[in-house]
């Protein structure tokens, strides 16, 4: 029986690398790559990840932690402010032994006194790999290019896909159906990064995928993102669909929120609300979808109720902000708080198979 133990604890101890093997030995090719955009991964790839996110969790829980990225250096730039992206990256790195850096936009010469070619070779020299937050896609396409080690995009106006990873970790822990048989409904601005990323992610694992929003800004969806998510989810045996009807939230086994305005737009915010008030996330929202166990995500910050100083602030002029009600966020359904913490374990997965030893 001891010597039973002693096997188990030292599968258990050593499960990333033995991950990691049975990932070369199915032909999973991770390490050195960049993790820019779910489309540029397959599904067994995404799988791979998932498991060892899960894996690596539950290693922490246990309270058994490894440093499988002793030695190693990893930037943070962030172009955009974080909470969660921040947090997470810089606490997974170190729990597995990195040193991070953090560079903001006032503490690089990036883009400004040197070119991002230059900044980005002068980086590949220093690190082992790189994470970017910030606007335009082809800023960390471009880091990936010249840099000469991975990088990861923490997000941009195009994509999101540490976050996609996070939520169909919490999926998979909460419901009770393989990905490939789950709905999710995305109600609200159909045009956004996050709405983006999940038609991307949702195609890749063959899933069901509503964006419900307005007709007037589905009009003004990326057309180049559509019909590639579109042709994607047909090769992997999914469907994505663009809606504006309330009874396509029938059959939802997720409903999916996101703020109404992103970092930059707040200018909009009283045309947004006239448009999404309609789409705004209750409680009827979720009985229409006949599920008594569907669950709501979102990626957060959210305007749930009016304890912020910006919701405050647009209350006072009469403009209710709120994607979601605090009743359904409080609720049993909802699972934001377990997603949030998936995005350390999931990063730490991403940042694990990429550069770890």
């Amino acid at each position: 029986m001891k010597n039973a133990a002693l096997i188990l604890k030292t599968i258990y101890d050593n499960l990333p690398m033995i991950l990691t093997i049975i990932a070369i030995v199915a032909g999973i090719g991770i390490k050195g790559r960049n993790f820019l955009k779910l489309l540029d991964y397959t599904p067994e790839e995404i799988g791979y990840l998932l498991d060892l996110a899960a894996e690596l969790k539950a290693k922490k829980k246990a309270g058994v932690l490894h440093d499988v990225l002793r030695g190693k250096n990893v930037a943070l730039i962030f172009e955009k402010t974080s909470t969660r992206t921040r947090c997470s990256f810089e606490v997974a790195a170190t729990q597995e032994g990195a040193h991070v850096t953090y560079l903001d936009a006032g503490s690089s010469q990036m883009g400004k006194k040197e070119s991002l070619e230059d900044s980005a070779k002068v980086l590949g020299r220093f690190f082992d790999g790189i994470e970017y937050r910030g606007y335009d896609q082809r800023v960390v396409e471009d880091l990936a290019k010249w840099s000469g080690v991975p990088v990861w995009n923490g997000l941009t106006d195009a994509d999101h896909p540490t976050q996609i990873l996070a939520d169909l970790m919490t999926i998979e822990e909460h419901c009770k159906k393989p990905l490939n048989k789950v709905k999710v409904v995305f109600p609200g601005d159909v045009r956004n990064n996050m709405c983006y990323a999940w038609m991307m992610g949702a195609a890749k694992l063959g899933m069901h995928f509503v964006a419900m929003g307005p007709e007037e800004l589905a009009r003004q969806m990326d057309q180049e993102v559509v019909q590639s998510t579109f042709a994607e989810a047909r090769k992997n045996g999914g469907l994505i669909e663009i809606t504006d009807h309330a009874e396509d939230l029938k059959g939802a086994d997720v409903i999916y929120g996101d703020v109404w305005a992103s970092m930059g737009e707040e200018a909009q915010i009283p045309e947004r609300v006239g448009l999404l008030s309609p789409f705004r996330v209750t409680m009827d929202t979720l009985k229409a979808t006949e599920n008594p166990d569907v669950l709501y995500l979102h990626c957060l910050p959210s305007f749930h109720d009016f304890e912020t100083k910006m919701a405050k602030e647009w209350q006072a002029k009469g403009v209710d902000i709120r994607e979601v009600t605090d009743e359904v966020f409080r609720s049993r359904h909802s699972v934001v708080f377990d997603e949030a913490e998936n995005r350390m374990h999931s990063i730490k997965a991403v940042m694990v198979a990429t550069i770890g030893a």
